[in-house]
């Protein structure tokens, strides 16, 4: 067997690549490694899903696989990925699962484990729950088979900790006086997210709010964004906010119906914790892939700028170490360490509203902190990736690029964690020119591998 295990769990079309008997396996496996507590004493495990069609079965035997090893089960239902993790931490649980392939379409699926702290598990703690799938199966459990409990109406807590982030206790209504569209992407957040931003003052007109387990990210969402601008010009809205099918994205649109990506979003939150004091260290971290723009935008405040490799993994990693409180990317998916310990976007969208509400003024002034500079992408596949590392025309190649460029714009050439292939990544102030270098390189990244 390959390493199960990606980058974000377990994930692949669901009844060919995951099916029944790798769930209840990995879950099985799962609890071994994440419920070691004294015999006779059963721990207990969140499980939530998003609205696929598959989660059905596929939740099924992840609970089954836990209760048959010996943990109880909440089942918190269709619920965001990022409130399965803080339900993990706030009702004490040993453990979470979600059922999601996040943004990625509807025959796929996935499932992902958070430990007691709501936040997601390390590499060496995957490697053991992978190394317990070939051990001897269990019988009955020293403290008895799990039991099985539905706790969907946990939602409710996990909205209160969203409304509290922002001072929408009581009487406070944080975002009254804004129309907003919500794109739901027919996803996890379809009930809860128009209900927060209503709950906090805010006129909501949802989209993507009729999931029929095939539906989700399909033309709708942060993923394709297109839907909310229509919609945002359409209703006359202050701005729109656009998650993914687990909601632990979230992108937004200007009244003007202009995208307002996660480098923005992170820049406007940056600055706003920043004049508030809040902003450890001034520093807010990044991804290699943030935008120049976004470094020359918080180097005019004064914030320093900590850089990870792609990946939340990396941005969790690095603000854990240097006590931030604040990180994010490009896709939307921003950290607040304050108040969550993984990405979610339905907590980003209130903190991004609350900030644009206090301001008094409109989300695309707040945005323009910050210069995109034109940003080219080009992935190379069909290349030995090692091969590529290793060349030294590229290297050569990439120097002369930066050189010709200076201090007007940035390369970055790197493989794919993800597939097989090679990413070249050119920024500069002309988009024809990032183009020209983007093409010169990718030529490059294949004449090597």
């Amino acid at each position: 067997m390959g390493k199960l295990f990606g980058t974000d769990g377990v994930r692949g079309v669901a009844g060919r690549d995951l099916g029944v008997h790798l769930a209840a396996s990995v879950a099985a496996a799962a609890a071994a490694v994440l419920a070691r507590r004294p015999a006779a004493s059963r721990p207990t495990a969140v499980v939530g899903r998003d609205p696929r069609a598959s989660g059905d079965f596929l939740e099924a035997a992840v609970v089954a696989g836990l209760a048959g090893s010996g943990v109880d089960v909440l089942r918190l239902g269709v619920l965001p990925t990022p409130a399965v993790a803080y339900l993990t931490e706030a009702l004490g649980a040993d453990f979470g699962v979600v059922l999601s392939a996040s943004h990625n379409p509807a025959p796929d699926n996935g499932i992902k484990f958070f430990g007691r702290r709501g936040m997601k598990l390390p590499d060496e703690v995957e490697d053991q729950i992978e190394a317990a799938m070939s051990g001897p199966p269990g019988g009955v459990p020293d403290g008895g088979f799990g039991r099985v409990r539905e706790a969907a109406g946990e939602a409710d807590r996990y909205v209160a900790h969203l409304l509290a982030s922002v001072g929408a206790t009581g009487p406070a209504r944080p975002l009254a006086g804004l129309r907003v569209v919500a794109d739901c992407a027919h996803g996890a957040a379809w009930r809860i997210a128009p209900r927060l931003l209503r709950d906090a003052g805010a006129e909501v007109i949802a989209i993507g709010t009729e999931p029929d387990g095939l539906n989700i990210n399909s033309g709708c969402g942060s993923t394709s964004i297109g839907a909310l601008q229509q919609a945002v010009v359409a209703h006359r809205a202050d701005a729109g906010v656009a998650f993914d099918g687990d909601a632990d994205r979230c992108l937004a649109v200007d009244g003007a119906g202009e995208v307002v990506d996660g480098d923005q979003i992170l820049a406007v939150l940056a600055l706003a914790l920043h004049r508030a004091g809040r902003l450890p260290g001034s520093t807010v971290v990044a991804t290699v892939m943030a935008n120049l723009g976004f470094r020359l935008a918080m180097a005019r405040a004064g914030i320093d700028v900590v850089e990870t490799p792609v990946g939340d993994r990396h941005l969790l990693a690095a603000m854990l170490r240097g006590e931030y409180a604040l990180g994010g990317e490009q896709s939307g998916h921003i950290i607040m360490l304050d108040h969550a310990g993984t990405g979610d976007g339905l907590l980003t969208s209130v903190q991004l509203l609350a900030t644009v509400a206090a301001s008094g003024r409109p989300l695309a002034e707040l945005a323009s902190v910050m210069t995109r500079y034109p940003q080219v992408l080009v992935n190379v596949h069909g290349v030995d990736k090692a091969k590529v590392a290793g060349s030294l025309a590229l290297a050569a190649a990439v120097e002369a690029a930066r050189a010709e460029l200076g201090q007007s714009g940035r390369v970055l050439v790197r493989p794919s964690g993800t597939e097989p292939a090679v990413r070249v990544m050119v920024e500069a102030t002309d988009g024809d020119r990032a183009r020209e270098l983007a093409d010169r390189l990718a030529g490059v990244v294949r004449g090597a591998g």
